[in-house]
This record gives structure tokens, sequence and C-alpha cells, in this order.
């Protein structure tokens, strides 16, 4: 027991030196807030806030007002009710594409820079190759031919076209770890190539790390946004599937219909800008040397 509640306290401490960390930068905490306002709202908000499943046509695209905050859409139903609803497919599809990206990016960039030789000259030539390919057109003309039913299946499907440039990125800095003293140390120790990969180099990128997989989830969000917006995700009500729907029902050309392309624009904006934000203070977090004094 005694041994739990240690572990537990020392938990809470270590969380609390985090948090602590994240508020050294003003920017970076209020991106950390407000991304977990989003957080929030998007999963725990369905469960209090009841979905609007039927049409209302007397309330058909009705202006912000007290009545109603955020305006109405083209079948009557509340704007604010569907940002609620509409933002946990867009976080999950952006956390697990932006993740799967990382990893593939990582170990295809530590092996190529590790191993170097013909490994690296026939990594980077794929890896040169598929940058060389018009993404855009090769994204929209894949689609047409996937079946993109469920998140998962979106999720590799974005990071199998999102983890080239990456990859590079990756593969400069393992060049760089790789002439440090304690890595050449590590090599004729003869410590083996999991050692020095996952325990002596990844460690000291973590902070890149992290700030990759931000950048692959913003790559994610506007991705998964033009595929929806297209008609190439058939699933779904997030935000992207309400501003497409928008557009659609011609809410561009009705004054009165606008909060219903800026309401779902404005959470994906809204996302994005709290994940660059936060992405300020990942450096405080896990640079070593700034963690000195907290």
């Amino acid at each position: 027991m005694k041994n739990l509640m240690h572990k537990l306290t020392a938990f809470g401490a270590e969380i609390l030196k985090t948090l602590k960390l994240i508020a050294r930068n003003k920017m970076g905490f209020v991106g950390f807030l407000a991304l977990l306002l989003l957080i929030f709202m998007s999963y725990v908000g369905p469960l209090i806030v009841e979905p609007e499943m039927r049409a209302n046509v007397k309330q058909i695209y009705k202006p912000p007002s007290w009545e109603h905050p955020l305006g109405t859409d083209f079948q009557g139903r509340e704007n604010w009710i569907m940002l609620v609803h509409g933002g946990a497919e867009v976080i999950t599809v952006a956390f697990l594409a932006g993740l799967l990206t990382t990893i593939i990016a990582v170990v295809v960039g530590a092996a190529s820079a590790f191993f170097g030789d013909w490994v690296d000259d026939s990594i980077m030539t794929v890896t040169d190759t598929w940058l060389a390919l018009p993404r855009g057109i090769l994204l929209i003309v894949t689609a047409y031919f996937v079946s993109l039913e469920d998140v998962w299946t979106l999720a590799l499907f974005l990071a199998v076209f999102g983890w080239p440039s990456l990859a590079r990125q990756v593969r400069s800095q393992f060049l760089s770890l790789k002439k440090r003293e304690y890595i050449e140390a590590a090599q004729l120790l003869n410590l083996g190539a999991p050692h020095i990969i996952f325990r002596e180099m990844l460690p000291n990128m973590m902070s890149y790390i992290l700030l990759a997989l931000i950048e692959s989830m913003i790559g994610a969000i506007y991705s998964q946004t033009y595929l929806v917006f297209l008609g190439l995700v058939p699933f779904g009500n997030n935000w992207g599937v309400l501003f497409s729907l928008a557009y659609a029902k011609n809410a561009i050309y009705n004054p009165n219909a606008m909060a219903s392309l800026l309401v779902p624009m404005g959470g994906i904006v809204a996302l994005q800008l709290s994940l660059i934000m936060f992405s300020r203070s990942l450096e405080e977090v896990f640079n070593p040397r700034l963690r000195v004094g907290v």
C-alpha cells in the first residue's frame, strides 16, 4: 500500500512539474488549454448534449441570435450542437494519422541514417521517388479505389502518403546524432542497433519527434477535410462533412447561412491553431537543460 501511494505521489509530482514547464511559455499554455477544451467538448460534450436528429423546416438558415447562438443549418439544426458532435472524428483521425506517419517516418529515417551504405541509398531512392509524385492528385485518384469506411483505414491511408518528407528530416537528425561521441562509444562497445537507436538516439530526439507528430496531425486535418469536401470519405458527421454539406446547399450565397460554413471551419482552425501554439511548450518539457529549476 505504501509503495502504491509513493508511486502515485511521484506520478502526481511529475504531472505538476510538466504543467509548470508547459506554463513557462504563455502561448504554449494557452494552446494546451484550448486543445484540452476542444478534446473535452468533442468527446465529453456528446455525452451531455443530445444530437438533433430531426429537421426543423421553420428554423432553416437562421443567423446567430440569442435564440440560436451560432445559427442553424440547412435542416434547421443548431450549429453549436453540430459543432459539439462533429469534432471527435476529426481529432481521432488527425491523431492516428499523425502517429502512424511519425512512426513510419522515424523507422525509415532512422534505419536509413544508422545503417548507411546501400541501405541508405535504397531507402532514399524510394523516398525521393515517392516525394516526386503529385501527392494531391495521387491522393484523390487512390481514394476512388480504396474504401475509406472507418477512421483507422483513413488514418493509415493518410499516413502512407504523408511519411516521405518527414522521413528525410528524421534522417538528417539521426545523421547529426550519429556523429556524437556517446553514439560512437556505443558502437565501439557493440551494443547493437536496437539499443543504440531506441535507448541512446530516440530519447534525445523526443521534442523533435513530438513536433513532427503535431505537424503530421495538422497535415492530416487538411487532408481529411480535403477528401471529405470532395466526397471521397463516405462516413461521419464531422466538421469537414458539415462544411461540405453547407457548401453543397449553397450556403455561400446566403448571408444568413454563413454561420453554417464558418462554424465547422472555425472548429478546424481552432484545432490547428491550438496544436501549433501547444508545440511551443514541448521544447520546455522534453529538453533536459530547460527542466532545471522546476
